[in-house]
């Protein structure tokens, strides 16, 4: 099923009202509702979520350098590009605590840290 993503600056849209009035539905529009205080909650989260983003953003950046730095110190020690059972752990760990979609999140953090296989 798709469903149509709207984007959220969190700010006035150019035709609403501070009051919350919004005559032409650009809140509507922005957040799926026409209600003003459900339209204006959303935005509180949205703001909320995109916060964690960029935090998982910037989380995602590190774990990936570190694994690359990992990969080279132990290539540069004559050790194995990959060590299988680690990689296994992580599958784990994920699919333990988010299920299917973990699984497939720690192969892409996986592919992040030492590139396709």
């Amino acid at each position: 099923m798709m469903t149509d993503v709207v984007e959220s600056s969190g700010s006035l849209a150019r035709n609403e009202r501070p009051d919350g009035a919004d005559p032409t539905g650009a809140a509507a529009a922005r957040t799926g509702t026409g209600d003003s205080a459900a339209a204006e909650r959303i935005v509180a989260i949205r703001e909320r979520i995109d916060e964690i983003d960029r935090t998982i953003i910037a989380l995602w950046q590190e774990r990936a350098a570190l694994s690359q730095e990992v990969g080279a110190t132990r290539m540069a020690s004559g050790g194995t590009r990959l060590v299988l059972s680690r990689e296994r752990e992580i599958l784990e760990r994920f699919r333990q605590a988010l299920g299917a979609d973990g699984t497939q999140l720690a192969l892409l953090l996986l592919r992040a840290g030492r590139g396709p296989l």
